[in-house]
């Protein structure tokens, strides 16, 4: 095998602390919060399979949800909330066996059909982390929830599913960033 070179080797650290500052400034600020949550009724579309890094496969499932739900008239943001939801830990579960649903908050009563499912988000207490992030960045901002802020707060994971909830458009932000809240649902130790 070859012998790094210098410069490569350079590369590599100064990617490294690139990596690490980013890494810092975005813990730097988060905001994490305990909040109460009201049980949601959502339509969804579902994917089974990989899907960690797949922007193309999620813009694909939320186009493919806001054609159904923008016809119905159920696109009112700022009053709905735009979801990924995560049935199972990508740690545990085998990645072909991964279930995400993309999400829209509607009224109970919405009648779905083909590919739109329909679901109840369960109420309670959840801890809710704000971050603006680049695309690649979901990793670090889930890992800060789970491995830092979870274990020092004097709370525990419920049974109940963790979800992330849109706030903006990158394409629309003026560095491209994703206003994302992270929701775990918490319990007390």
């Amino acid at each position: 095998s070859e012998v790094p070179s210098e410069e490569s080797s350079y590369i590599a650290y100064v990617n490294f602390r690139n990596n690490n500052r980013r890494i810092a400034m975005l813990k730097e600020k988060a905001v994490v919060e305990v909040k109460e949550l009201e049980e949601m009724n959502v339509a969804y579309v579902r994917h089974i399979g990989p899907y960690k890094g797949n922007s193309k496969l999620f813009e694909g499932l939320f186009n493919k949800l806001f054609a159904w739900a923008g016809p119905r008239g159920l696109v009112n943001f700022p009053d709905s909330k735009l979801m990924s939801v995560y049935h199972d830990d990508p740690e545990i579960t085998e990645e072909s066996k991964l279930r995400v649903s993309v999400c829209l908050t509607v009224p109970e009563d919405t009648k779905v059909d083909g590919d739109v499912g329909m679901m109840k988000m369960a109420g309670g207490k959840y801890a809710v982390g704000r971050f603006e992030l680049q695309s690649d960045q979901y990793p670090e901002a889930w890992n800060h929830m789970v491995a830092e802020w979870l274990p020092e707060s004097g709370y525990q994971f419920d049974d109940r599913l963790c979800f992330e909830n849109y706030l903006n458009n990158s394409k629309e932000h003026p560095e491209g960033l994703c206003i994302t809240e992270i929701y775990i649902p918490i319990k007390p130790m």
